[in-house]
């Protein structure tokens, strides 16, 4: 059963320096890569994932939230 609560707010913690950051996810596109504030470094998706929300952030993808498959 799909989620009708949508969650547009993810917090992408980056997995080689730590810095957390709080960020608006897209609803009509998956964000394939992610530059972090601190270290610079660019992250993409852990292999299976479809976006760098979900594989590095508190919430997954609204299309994931949906129930959707993405990417």
């Amino acid at each position: 059963m799909p989620n009708t609560s949508v969650v547009l707010q993810s917090t992408i913690q980056c997995p080689h320096c730590g810095h957390a950051q709080t960020e608006t996810m897209p609803t009509d596109a998956c964000q394939y890569f992610y530059d972090c504030e601190n270290c610079k470094k660019v992250l993409k998706p852990n292999a299976g994932d479809c976006c760098v929300f979900c594989s590095f952030g508190t919430v997954k993808c609204p299309p994931i939230q949906e129930g959707e498959c993405c990417g």
